[in-house]
């Protein structure tokens, strides 16, 4: 029987030695305080055994309890652990406070049954070299320990059939294991003494902690494969593939893998627990956590070393739920930022190959439209050149309305009306060539027929310009044809529109339209003096044109009359 206690304990001893072995920092406390106790535990059944007198027997006892009152409370939690079932950090300390209570009390058995609250009395015998307790007569509080063993049992057992119908993300073999494990456990605790008796030799329940012991070994083992995101980690870390420093939170230096050595050889001469005063860490480790802790959105840094590209993520070091310090992960990003800037390049080609095709689509709308508007112009006698005239005098007054732009005018506005101005006389493609060649003043109806030109005008616009024009263009290239010949006092046609019911585009075209036709020579009459016609214009402010407009006008002309002495 000794031979047994000795073998249990050693291999207590063993599953210990190889648990610490495999040891990770993400284990929890409860495994490492469970792989303590098992071998102390046991060797209290060892020390028993091998007991020659009533008090070293005491001692062993004592400390066989430490499983009695801690093993299986620990136990108990290490299912709600394994099975990812959360429990109150207040009802744990509660739990083991209950534990020690009953443990301290097991102390009361140095006074040999004299105060009888653990045991009322026990006396102590050898049997075939076997020291034991013998004759135990139990206190009620050893009832109340019973009944505390019995409710830790229940609880593992109801949290284990819980997470097997209800935790699809634990493992069921590790489910099994645990069922196994609660399942001798009740037997080595209650059956031993049901079978061999309170006052035998042989305790079961020792080789149930062991074979815990043995069975936690392989749940842990198959946890560090279930954790992806630890396994993964841990993976590119002993790769080298990341680098860590830590800091506390006075920037203290805490510790370096050896692949951010690499990176940051100055490094190696830190000292832990010393702020760091390296100078040439300075323009990057210290300029990334300064900017992190300022901000904690900037956390994300690039690093550039041995031509390879690093991302540094910044982040806290946590204990539990309280930041400790920072965390500086250093990756190495050199395949993704060549693939990001490869990719930017070739956007970068795409966008000038789109912005050339979009380019030549314009210049061939541009030239579409120039040429309807020259193939209009070459039917009339007495508009020589007018739309070419017209629309530099538009870009005129345009670019002194932007100057101080009190319209509030846009530049896609200022861009299109520039445009559209060639296609304002467009309706004259639909007025006989009699009226339109004619050399002379038009007579009444022949004037009635030369005004619908406007109206023409707008309804081709909105057949010939298509789904390849912008909307915008298109709408104020209709507006300019049609209502360029309206007048501010309402006297205009086609619509006899008056005031702000003209367009802006429109009011702008009607002054450079009338400004061309009085500077220009016609077959009706020769050109005016630019002195004339400024006077002609600024007459009908208020009347035929746009008063709001007579600044800019008065503005643009001397780029006008500079203009028009050029084509002389």
């Amino acid at each position: 029987m000794i031979a047994f206690y000795i073998t249990l304990t050693v291999i207590s001893f063993l599953t210990t030695i190889i648990y610490f072995y495999v040891w990770h920092n993400h284990f929890s406390i409860l495994m490492t305080v469970f792989y303590i106790l098992t071998p102390i535990t046991n060797l209290g059944f060892l020390i028993v055994a091998l007991s020659t007198n009533i008090e070293m027997a005491i001692v062993g006892t004592i400390l066989t309890y430490i499983g009695g009152c801690y093993l299986i409370l620990i136990i108990m939690l290490l299912v709600f652990y394994f099975c990812k079932v959360p429990i109150n950090k207040y009802v744990r300390i509660g739990l083991m406070i209950l534990s020690s209570l009953f443990f301290c009390l097991t102390f009361t058995l140095l006074s040999k049954g004299e105060i009888g609250i653990f045991y009322k009395s026990f006396d102590f015998e050898i049997k075939d070299g076997v020291g034991f307790l013998t004759n135990k007569e139990y206190g009620f509080v050893h009832t109340l320990f019973y009944i505390m063993v019995i409710v830790y049992f229940i609880i593992s057992f109801a949290v284990i059939i819980y997470s097997y119908f209800k935790k699809s993300q634990v493992s069921k073999n590790t489910i099994y294991l645990l069922f196994l494990t609660e399942a001798l456990g009740v037997i080595a605790f209650f059956g031993g003494r049901l079978f061999t008796g309170i006052n035998s030799t042989f305790q079961a329940i020792c080789i149930a902690y062991d074979i815990a012991s043995i069975i936690y070994l392989i749940i842990i083992h198959r946890m560090c494969l279930y954790d992806v995101d630890e396994m993964a980690n841990e993976t590119m870390i002993k790769r080298g593939d990341i680098g860590v420093i830590s800091f506390d939170n006075k920037k203290r230096f805490l510790g370096i893998n050896e692949s951010a050595k690499k990176l940051f050889p100055l490094t190696r001469n830190l000292i832990v627990d010393k702020r760091v005063e390296v100078e040439g860490l300075k323009n990057n480790i210290f300029l990334w956590l300064d900017s992190f802790i300022s901000n904690n959105d900037n956390n994300k840094f690039y690093y550039e070393a041995n031509d390879k590209i690093y991302l540094v993520n910044v982040s806290y070091l946590y204990d539990g739920q309280k930041k400790k310090g920072y965390n500086l992960i250093i990756n190495d990003d050199t395949k993704n930022q060549q693939y990001i800037k490869l990719l930017n390049s070739f956007n970068t080609e795409l966008q000038l190959e789109v912005e050339d095709k979009t380019k030549r689509i314009v210049e061939m709308n541009d030239e579409f439209i120039m040429g309807m508007a020259t193939m209009v112009e070459s039917r009339d006698n007495s508009t020589g050149g007018h739309i070419k005239r017209t629309s530099e005098g538009v870009r005129i007054l345009i670019n002194e309305i932007l100057k101080d732009n009190t319209l509030n005018i846009t530049p896609e506005f200022a861009k299109n009306i520039i445009k559209a101005a060639p296609m304002h006389d467009l309706g004259k493609i639909a007025v006989d060539d009699s009226i339109l060649r004619k050399p002379g003043k038009f007579l009444p109806e022949e004037f009635e027929m030369m005004k619908k030109h406007s109206e023409e005008g707008a309804r081709i616009i909105k057949e010939i310009v298509d789904d390849k024009f912008d909307p915008y263009f298109k709408e104020i290239a209709i507006n300019v044809a049609h209502y360029h010949h309206e007048r501010w006092d309402g006297s205009g046609y086609p619509k006899g529109l008056k005031g702000l019911e003209i367009p802006l585009e429109a009011r702008i075209m009607a002054i450079a339209d009338v400004y061309d036709a009085l500077v220009s020579k016609r077959v009706y009459k020769e050109k005016f003096s630019f002195e004339k016609a400024y006077q002609i214009i600024m007459d009908g402010m208020g009347s035929q044109f746009d008063k709001d407009l007579e600044k800019y006008f008065i503005k643009a002309r001397p780029n006008l009359e500079k203009y028009y002495d050029t084509i002389e």
